[in-house]
């Protein structure tokens, strides 16, 4: 059973929130504004909706926010742990802002996230970033405000990353980014020690939160207009295994189609291993369940596959995904594929492009192995050069690359139902939004669309997005 934050816990910190609030009230009346905070966010949805519950307590304190570090009296990076390259990013973050705190000695400077519940890490920070003025683990979120409290009333560095299997606190404010859609945690923690991942470390065990508690946060968000909801866990196939109630993940889903105003429903991450054939009949059977699908399958090869402790082979993978394309044949298919895993040979490298041409994802995310000490991988000696990965993963690039554009090639002509999300990234003339698919479409529209769901007739496919004009 998960281990619940009690109430008594949860009162405590929002006497820090009203002991904030007074703070920044002074900070008001001498500075003519509230005191701003900008946050940033790395690495997964899981990392986002954690932001989104840091803002809520920052706003519940009394803090405005701004989008840069120039102008903030508060910064708080949240970090992401699993590769090399998002640590990277943090550190040049840090050495750009100890030069800012030079010339403003009051800002505050915090990290948070899976980065820093690794001791390495936090010895390294304390000893090279001496600026940052507080330091909390994933399992110390909730404790926000009295750390916050600490750090400015005490004038010290604080730091909190014990290590733990991490519980559940409920109620924590949430401030998120879109009124339109949601992410929703269902749970928290891995029990999987995939051979390469740092996350079961950081994240602790599986704990799930209570149904009734995931449904009253679900309906609160439809009350505030919210249509569509991101159910999101390391891995949402094992939800209820550690609950009282007899409970799993496709009866989750089925309490969650069943409430009325919500209009797309989407989940993330399933591992294969426990991907099964009662899910895949509750998503065919939803007309609320998007026809999307992202499945991790990693590498091609069987025995790589066994290195990395994923618990699954190719033909079982391959399996699960025929099913799936049996019983839901429009379905948007996505995945995550790791390029240069130390044992993987150039041949067995081979089998993950096999499994590329035999599915034809719509899209993948993949990247190059990073070694992240303390989990078994990096202990594995490397039978390929740099050279040789970097051609493999250029290799994975290309033929990826051309399924893109022949999938999104077929929807030319087609009329699909879109969320507007708000203007394109790429060119704020154009709106953008998402099928039900999760394809990304620009069109021609007015701003006032944002949040509707409008129909648009596909005229153009690049690899990656999609071009329409709107329809009656």
């Amino acid at each position: 059973m998960a281990n619940y934050v009690d109430k008594a816990e949860m009162d405590r910190q929002k006497s820090y929130l009203y002991k904030l609030q007074e703070i920044n009230n002074n900070f008001l009346k001498e500075h003519g504004r509230k005191p701003l905070a900008n946050t940033e966010t790395y690495g997964c949805q899981q990392n986002e909706n954690d932001t989104e519950r840091i803002r809520g307590m920052l706003s519940a304190a009394g803090f405005d926010f701004c989008e840069s570090h120039d102008e903030a009296d508060l910064v708080i990076y949240n970090t992401c742990a699993v590769r090399e390259n998002a640590e990277d990013k943090v550190y040049g973050r840090l050495g750009i802002l100890k030069h800012v705190k030079e010339s403003r000695p009051d800002m505050i400077i915090a990290l948070c996230g899976c980065m820093v519940q690794q001791d390495h890490i936090v010895e390294k920070l304390k000893k090279i970033h001496s600026h940052v003025d507080l330091i909390f683990g994933t399992h110390a979120l909730y404790r926000l405000p009295e750390l916050l409290y600490n750090t400015i009333s005490q004038k010290k560095k604080v730091v909190d990353t014990e290590n733990c299997d991490g519980r559940i606190a409920e109620d924590i404010p949430i401030l998120r980014d879109s009124s339109d859609k949601a992410w929703v945690s269902i749970m928290y923690g891995c029990n999987n020690f995939c051979s390469y991942c740092i996350v079961p470390y950081v994240r602790g065990r599986e704990r799930s939160r209570k149904p009734e508690m995931i449904l009253s946060e679900i309906n609160e968000l439809v009350e505030n207009g919210v249509t569509e909801i991101c159910l999101l866990g390391q891995n949402v196939n094992s939800y209820g295994k550690d609950l009282e109630e007899d409970i799993d993940f496709s009866d989750l889903l089925k309490m969650v189609d069943a409430i009325e105003g919500v209009k797309r429903i989407r989940f993330m991450t399933s591992h294969p291993k426990d991907f099964g054939d009662k899910l895949i009949e509750t998503m065919a059977n939803s007309e609320k369940i998007c026809k999307q699908l992202h499945l991790p399958f990693q590498a091609g090869n069987d025995r790589v596959l066994k290195d990395m402790n994923r618990k699954y082979t190719k033909a079982e993978y391959l399996e699960k995904i025929r099913k799936v394309k049996e019983k839901i044949p429009d379905i948007y298919l996505s995945s995550d594929v790791i390029v240069g895993f130390p044992t993987e040979t150039n041949e067995e490298f081979l089998d993950t492009i096999q499994v590329l041409k035999e599915v034809e994802f719509d899209m993948i995310f993949s990247f190059i192995y990073s070694k992240r000490e303390g989990t078994p991988a990096a202990e594995m000696d490397f039978v390929l050069s740099e050279e040789e990965i970097h051609n493999n993963f250029n290799t994975l690039l290309e033929v990826q690359n051309e399924i893109s554009k022949r999938k999104n090639d077929a929807y030319v002509g087609r009329i699909c139902s879109v969320l507007v999300e708000g203007e394109s990234k790429n060119n704020p003339e154009m709106l953008s939004g998402r099928t039900d698919s999760s394809k990304i479409v620009n069109f021609k529209g007015d701003s006032s669309l944002k949040g509707k769901y409008v129909n648009v007739k596909i005229t153009q496919a690049h690899t990656w997005s999609l071009n329409g004009e709107l329809v009656e």
